[in-house]
C-alpha cells in the first residue's frame, strides 16, 4: 500500500489485515520502488500522487522491472476524467478507484484482483473462486475458458479470449492500441499496432451479430477500442 496521506493508509491496510491480508506501507514512490525490486508482492495499491515518485511512474516502473511485473495493480487518485483513467491503464495499472472511496469498496476490488488471471502473453487462465463474469449477455467463464453469447457458446482463440476478458471487466474503459498491445502481447516485440486492429476485427466476427456494427466491442475513432458501457 503506497500512499502519503497517514490515515488512509493506516485505514486501509487495517481493513486489508482483518481480512487475513499481510500489509506492507510506503508513503513515497521512490522507497515503494525499492520494496517492490526485493518483495514479491500479491497485490499493490498505489495513490497516484505521491512524493519522490509519482504512482504512475511507479507503475511503469514495476512493470518494467522483474519481481512484480505481473502482480496486480490498483490505482488510487481523487482526479475522475475517463482520460485519467485512461492513463492509469496504459501504465499497467489493472482497476482504478477514485478518491473518496469506500474502504469496503477497495477491500472487494483488491479480492477481485487477486482472484483475476494473469493477463500476460501466453498465459491460458487459470482456476479462480469464481472466475465467471457476465455483461450485456456475454458470460466469460475464465476456469473454463468458454464463452457464452444468449446461450450460445462461442470458440475463442487464447489471444481472442484475453482481449475480450480485458475489455469485459473494464467497461467503458477506452484502451488504445499500445496499451492493448502491451497487455495483450506483453514483451512480443513482433507484432504492431495494426495486430490490435486483426484481433479486433476477428473477435467481432466471433461474438458480433453484425461485426459492421458492433454491440460489443466499439471503436472510439482516434483512441482505441473499448467494450460497451455498462
Amino acid at each position: 500500500m503506497v500512499e502519503d496521506e497517514p490515515n488512509i493508509r493506516d485505514l486501509v491496510c487495517l481493513h486489508l489485515r482483518h481480512e487475513g491480508y499481510d500489509c506492507d506501507a510506503e508513503a513515497d514512490g521512490i522507497r515503494a520502488l525499492e520494496r517492490a525490486g526485493a518483495v514479491r508482492y500479491d497485490l499493490m495499491v498505489l495513490d497516484v500522487m505521491l512524493p519522490g515518485l509519482d504512482g504512475l511512474s511507479l507503475c511503469r516502473a514495476v512493470r518494467n522491472g522483474r519481481l512484480n511485473k505481473d502482480a496486480p495493480i490498483l490505482m488510487l487518485t481523487a482526479r475522475r476524467e475517463e482520460s485519467d483513467k485512461v492513463v492509469g491503464l496504459e501504465s499497467g495499472a489493472d482497476d482504478y478507484l477514485t478518491k473518496p472511496f469506500g474502504v469496503r469498496e477497495l477491500v472487494a476490488r483488491a479480492r477481485a484482483l487477486l482472484r483475476r488471471p494473469p493477463l500476460t502473453a501466453g498465459a491460458g487462465p487459470h482456476a479462480t473462486e469464481e472466475g465467471i463474469v457476465r455483461i450485456h449477455g456475454v458470460e466469460i467463464d475464465v476456469p473454463k475458458r468458454r464463452v457464452r453469447i444468449d446461450q450460445r457458446d462461442i470458440e475463442l482463440t487464447a489471444q481472442e479470449f484475453r482481449m475480450l476478458h480485458l475489455l469485459a471487466t473494464h467497461a467503458g474503459i477506452v484502451f488504445s492500441r499500445e496499451a492493448l498491445l502491451g497487455k495483450i502481447w506483453r514483451g512480443d516485440t513482433f507484432v504492431t499496432v495494426r495486430s490490435v486492429d486483426t484481433l479486433v476485427k476477428r473477435l467481432r466476427r466471433r461474438i458480433e451479430a453484425d461485426p459492421a456494427v458492433p454491440r460489443y466491442l466499439l471503436t472510439v475513432w482516434g483512441v482505441g477500442y473499448k467494450f460497451a458501457d455498462v
